[in-house]
């Protein structure tokens, strides 16, 4: 009689401990995730299943703000070590929506990713002054050891154009068709899909090496301006230019 009142005891406990996990409030995620690194404000929902009015990531080139950030999280998926996340995010114009497995603290895979994002935060990272919108259709991506394993995607930079001290000049959509096989090197191709300036080659990456090899011109005579900008970073080759880089990152 005991042993059976033991039981039912630790049943309802057990009950309670998962009906806790299931209704977990999102506020507690303020308490886990680092203060420093992520600061989320307006937390609904639960840790599975809520959202966010305004998500700000830190980063060594300053704040990125996210803005509202929708999530849904696999309870089962934590039980396999591998915690899956669908996440949609939006700021204006930059907006995210995606698939997400953490594997360890250097594998991830990312899939199903629509993004869009301005050109000009491209900025933070290097000295350039350039405007566009980046859209990016990810059909997967898989990293293993913080390096890409595989990968199968599209990037176009839509509207591009230089802010130059004269203003700006305008230089094109272009796109970059990649695809990685398993453990293989990631291979990309450059293509120009409308506008004055003409952009055509192919990326290839594998481990930390990389290969870039980009000709650029047009059929018409280039802006003076944009002649001067190609020539700081390209080589003459007849009357087109090249971009030819190689190294370790």
């Amino acid at each position: 009689m005991e042993k059976s009142r033991l039981l039912w005891i630790a049943a309802l406990a057990l009950l309670f401990f998962i009906s806790l996990l299931v209704s977990a409030p999102a506020r507690l995620l303020s308490h886990l995730v680092p203060a420093e690194q992520v600061l989320m404000r307006g937390l609904t929902g639960t840790i599975w299943q809520g959202s966010a009015s305004s998500v700000i990531v830190r980063l060594p080139q300053g704040y990125l703000q996210l803005g509202s950030v929708q999530w849904s999280l696999k309870p089962l998926s934590l039980l396999l070590l591998a915690p899956h996340l669908t996440v949609s995010t939006e700021w204006g114009a930059q907006t995210f929506s995606g698939e997400v497995v953490a594997r360890g603290q250097k594998d991830l895979e990312v899939s199903n990713v629509e993004a869009q994002l301005s050109a000009s935060l491209l900025g933070r990272f290097a000295p350039v002054s350039v405007v566009g919108m980046f859209n990016l259709q990810l059909d997967r991506l898989q990293l293993r050891q913080g390096l890409p394993y595989s990968a199968l995607g599209r990037l176009v930079w839509q509207d591009a154009g230089w802010e130059s001290a004269r203003g700006l000049v305008p230089l094109g959509s272009y796109a970059l068709d990649f695809e990685q096989a398993p453990a293989e090197a990631l291979r990309g191709q450059v293509i120009t899909l409308s506008g004055p300036l003409e952009a055509s080659g192919s990326l290839e990456l594998k481990d930390r090496r990389y290969d870039v090899g980009i000709l650029l011109g047009s059929e018409d005579t280039l802006d003076a301006q944009l002649q001067a900008m190609l020539s700081l970073i390209a080589v003459p080759e007849d009357e087109r230019y090249r971009i030819s880089l190689a190294g370790n990152f």
